[in-house]
């Protein structure tokens, strides 16, 4: 389901077909609203604020090795739109710019196509995989045995930060090259990675953490300040590059709610990005990976 304008899209069918609908969707609904919503409007404030945030990058001293990627397509303002900052951010930032996640414009412009292990496709795993509580192993067994090496960054937040600490032990630390935070304190977050790395035998500064949750220049310079040299740092950027020319971006979303038809869900250090429409299910879920009720606090329950 997604909510832009306080209604609910729904699509169904076979997993091999609707797990390639999220992106164009979520880039059509935003395109045609901002289209309808704001006709005609200048991209000079949109290039002025670009060009401010580039600035900011080149003037950060000691930060040569800092880059950058774009993962905004989703919530670009449009396509043209999009391709326009691809093209000035390559041309300023030159090999500071990683890549896109926009296969499309990585071809066409020369780039790196740059992605990560999704939420969907760990929550697909609840259905698919063996008893509930190894799902999460599961689904990082499966994804090394199918990439076999590539693409070696583990999402942190389908369960929260505890329960992925928990099953992320030291086989997996070894086996994939860091993991992606996308709810929560990113600091808190970094640190605890750090830490957890140490006690399972791994150097820091070999891994990756990839930061990717609602950035903007100002935070990925405050998070490069606190980590780097104690690891290695990578910083997908999305709406805030895509969509930053005056008007309000939107906020839109398309998460796996059901998948062989029992509900599946997406439990985030961030309540506001948990999704279910099984509140029965949440609680079973919360209590076979051991997790924190955030509520109970504020019901007076233990």
């Amino acid at each position: 389901p997604s909510r832009p304008f306080g209604i609910d899209i729904c699509i169904k069918g076979p997993w091999l077909h609707t797990i390639l609908f999220e992106i164009p969707v979520l880039a059509i609904v935003n395109e045609v609203y901002f289209r309808r919503t704001y006709p005609g409007l200048s991209d000079a404030e949109g290039r002025r604020r670009l060009d401010a945030k580039i600035d900011l990058l080149l003037n950060e001293p000691h930060a040569e090795d800092l880059h950058i990627s774009d993962y905004g397509t989703r919530r670009r303002f449009s396509r043209e739109w999009q391709r326009a900052v691809i093209e000035r951010l390559a041309e300023r930032l030159g090999s500071r710019l990683s890549g896109t996640s926009n296969v499309l414009f990585a071809k066409e412009l020369g780039l790196v196509p740059l992605g990560t292990m999704a939420h969907e496709y760990l929550q697909a795993c609840q259905a698919l995989g063996p008893r509930l509580r190894d799902t999460q192993v599961f689904g990082f067994e499966q994804w090394a045995k199918e990439y076999r090496g590539d693409l070696g960054i583990a999402l942190s937040d389908v369960y929260g930060m505890k329960p992925f600490l928990e099953d992320f032990d030291m086989y997996f630390c070894k086996l994939f090259d860091g993991a992606r935070h996308d709810s929560g304190d990113p600091f808190l977050w970094g640190e605890k990675m750090i830490e957890h790395w140490s006690r399972n035998k791994c150097d820091p500064r070999t891994k990756l953490l990839i930061f990717s949750d609602g950035l903007n220049i100002p935070r990925v310079l405050e998070l490069w300040r606190r980590f780097n040299g104690r690891v290695r740092l990578g910083f997908g950027i999305g709406t805030n590059l895509m969509n930053d020319r005056g008007p309000e971006p939107l906020n839109v979303v398309i998460k796996m709610t059901q998948c062989n038809g029992q509900p599946v869900a997406k439990i985030s250090d961030s309540p506001e990005k948990s999704m279910c429409e099984d509140e029965s299910y949440v609680r079973y879920l919360r209590q076979v990976f051991h997790m924190d009720d955030p509520t109970a606090a504020a019901k007076g329950l233990k």
